[in-house]
């Protein structure tokens, strides 16, 4: 049975995306496969990394937590908005917070070389935004979607990382929001 650890990073978890992260829920319970869903808001951790990596802070037993979800898990999906082109705050201090060296990664003794600690996973981003496709791809280069595909998560190991974004989410209608968490659960029952 596929563990599925499905991440909300919206602070509101009255929001569409956390609309979106109870549908590839709902879909992939169809299948059997056991999910985890956590809003991050819920969460008792300092987001800021305080010391760097210099000194280790106090670790809460939240971050904890989440390190023991995130081992057991085989496919990790992140639900969040695209906010001044890359992921909120809440999310950011997650990953400085629970993705840590030790845990995530590791760098070998006198090489600039890291070893990812958490292969054997997979990942979905599953992201909202305001800005149209165009825009977001020619403008910005997809900048936040790079960020969290190879400079977070295929750093620490985790392949393939798939994205799944849905832009102009402000100006969508009801019809077009069904559609998309329709959408969603299909990817849920496939596990993707």
């Amino acid at each position: 049975m596929k563990k599925i650890l499905i991440i909300n990073g919206h602070p509101n978890k009255d929001s569409f995306c956390a609309e979106l992260a109870k549908s590839y829920m709902k879909g992939a319970q169809s299948t059997e496969a056991q999910c985890t869903l956590v809003n991050l808001i819920d969460l008792e951790i300092n987001p800021n990394l305080l010391y760097g990596f210099q000194k280790r802070m106090e670790v809460e037993p939240d971050v904890l937590r989440m390190q023991k979800e995130i081992m057991e898990a085989d496919h990790l999906v992140f639900v969040y908005p695209n906010w001044w082109s890359t992921y909120p705050a809440i999310l950011k201090g997650f990953i400085d917070r629970v993705f840590i060296p030790g845990f995530a990664f590791k760098s070998k003794e006198d090489s600039m070389i890291i070893d990812g600690l958490l292969t054997g996973r997979t990942a979905r981003l599953i992201v909202t935004m305001d800005s149209p496709r165009w825009y977001y791809c020619l403008f910005m280069k997809n900048v936040g979607h790079r960020s969290m595909k190879k400079g977070v998560l295929e750093f620490c190991g985790i392949k393939p990382v798939k994205i799944t974004s849905f832009h102009m989410i402000k100006s969508s209608n009801e019809t077009k929001r069904k559609n998309w968490i329709s959408e969603i659960e299909a990817l849920g029952q496939k596990q993707l």
